[in-house]
């Protein structure tokens, strides 16, 4: 009996690349929602021209230089998840706290302004249920196994640490044997998980404008990554059922600057246009996972080679440009669009620290993972993002909102975890056995906003709603293009900010 459990153990984890250093799970902390104060969302975050709104500190830090009166906004409200299926577990409504900032005013001479502003915010709120169910046409994470192993062996003729640890407890069996006894059949799966955690932004911004037609700032940003997720997969195959569970949490802290301008081109024309450029998030992160099978009611906890993981992920430069116009005091547009390749995200593998006695320092060392950034660069691709938004204002004491966004996919359609496109497995150190084999290629996103806005003497109240759409293909494990199902990530959110300016 133990032996045998062995085998499910082996052929679950020889399906699973590592935890961390993985495209799959770094592109989970790349991008952004749309958040931030209810205005903002409620224009669709149309916003980068218009300016004098705190959540521009991030998007286009010139817009802070629009402001003229010190101003203090604090934002919050619930997510909502749409269609989740009914054997699904955990929260579908979540609270969540998603802004507060302040900007405060020095006016300067001849018109001209001297801003300085801190905002926080949610850039992304990671609260999502997973649950989907499929056939597995007679696959499954067995024969994939196989493919590894002998992907693995090919490279430096022996097997992996992970395999290791599972089969030097098989003493009786010799290798040949072992192998033989991992591709059992596949007839379905279930996939029952719970995402938690946001990645929260920390931005301190100095900004300005001179004679009312150049704004200029710089935003120098702070991240928080605190995502975790615990779930099952279960396989009902040849050898019986075999559940897997998992627990993975990811923290760390982020870096980046933000440069961003608005002109004003015409003296005498409301109209302007921006421009921004935000570099790559150096991000610094701990792993942590543990994985537990069970077979039939048998059941076994797993302790892979590492429990825990230190890894960096550096994102790719971000680029944007917008267009900004009023009519009169009563309505105003804005148009925006970024532009960033996920394809260059770099992965880094911490390998080591050294410590210099005589100035008391610690320093981490760390290398590329060449062939990571490679898969990718294989896997991902670059991302527009078009935002639309209106105010108008019936009279001076209400707005009204709309806004839309489209966000084009992220990932390729063919992409595999673990996998290059055209089938070969991925040479990376870090690709080995410890965590989940499931991938989804997410597809477009469809952002629906609309809100309302009423002030009175220096007080401020902003309603705004969203309903964000979003669909993909999900895949228990990769190497079989006819075993997979579809997923959607359809979320509401309602979002109040209170405001004060004097």
């Amino acid at each position: 009996m133990k032996t045998r459990y062995l085998f499910f153990a082996a052929s679950l984890l020889g399906t699973m690349p590592m935890a961390a250093q993985e495209t799959y799970e770094n592109a989970k902390l790349t991008g952004e929602d749309l958040n931030g104060t209810a205005r903002y969302v409620g224009m669709g975050g149309a916003m980068d021209a218009l300016g004098a709104d705190l959540s521009t500190i991030s998007s286009n830090p010139a817009g802070i230089g629009l402001f003229r009166h010190s101003t203090i906004n604090v934002s919050g409200g619930l997510i909502f998840q749409n269609n989740v299926p009914s054997y699904s577990h955990g929260d579908k409504t979540n609270a969540s706290f998603d802004q507060a900032g302040f900007v405060w005013t020095q006016p300067m001479r001849k018109g001209s302004f001297l801003n300085f502003a801190f905002n926080y915010s949610k850039s992304r709120n990671f609260n999502y249920l997973m649950s989907t169910r499929g056939s597995l046409n007679g696959h499954s994470s067995g024969q994939l196994t196989n493919q590894k192993l002998s992907d693995y062996t090919n490279k430096d003729g022996k097997l992996d640490n992970a395999f290791n640890y599972v089969y030097n407890q098989v003493d009786e069996l010799n290798y040949g044997a072992k192998l033989d006894s991992i591709p059992y059949t596949g007839q379905d799966y279930m996939l029952n998980r719970q995402y938690e955690g946001y990645t929260g932004n920390y931005d301190f911004n100095i900004s300005g404008n001179i004679q009312d037609r150049v704004y200029l700032g710089v935003t120098f940003g702070v991240k928080d990554v605190n995502e975790k997720y615990h779930g099952d997969y279960i396989e009902n195959t040849s050898m019986g059922k075999l559940d897997y569970y998992d627990y993975r949490s990811v923290d760390g802290t982020g870096f980046d600057i933000t440069v961003g301008a608005i002109i004003r081109p015409i003296e005498n024309s409301p109209f302007r246009f921006g421009a921004y450029v935000k570099t790559p998030t150096w991000y610094d992160l701990t792993v942590r996972y543990q994985p537990n099978v069970s077979w039939d009611g048998g059941y076994q906890e797993l302790n892979p080679r590492r429990q825990s993981f230190d890894y960096k992920i550096y994102t790719p430069w971000k680029f944007g440009l917008s267009l900004g116009h009023t009519v009169g005091n009563f309505l105003a547009l804005g148009l925006s669009y970024d532009y960033a390749d996920y394809g260059t995200t770099k992965n880094r593998v911490v390998d080591g620290y050294e410590y210099d006695y005589w100035y008391g320092d610690s320093y981490e060392s760390s290398y590329k993972d060449v062939d990571m950034n490679e898969h990718t660069k294989d896997v991902l691709k670059g991302v527009s993002t078009l935002k639309m938004g209106l105010e108008y204002k019936p009279i001076q004491q209400l707005a009204i909102r709309l806004g839309y966004n489209y966000v084009s996919p992220k990932y390729e359609e063919k992409g595999q975890k673990g996998f290059y496109n055209n089938g070969n497995y991925v040479q990376s150190d870090e690709n080995v056995a410890v965590s989940n084999a499931d991938y989804t290629n997410w597809k477009a996103t469809n952002r629906f906003t609309c809100g309302l806005g009423f002030t009175a003497e220096k007080w401020n109240v902003d309603l705004a709603y969203q309903y964000s759409a979003q669909k993909g293909d999900f895949h228990p494990f990769a190497g079989f293009t006819d075993v997979k199902s579809e997923v959607k990530n359809n979320r509401s959110q309602l979002l109040l900010t209170l405001g004060y300016h004097f």
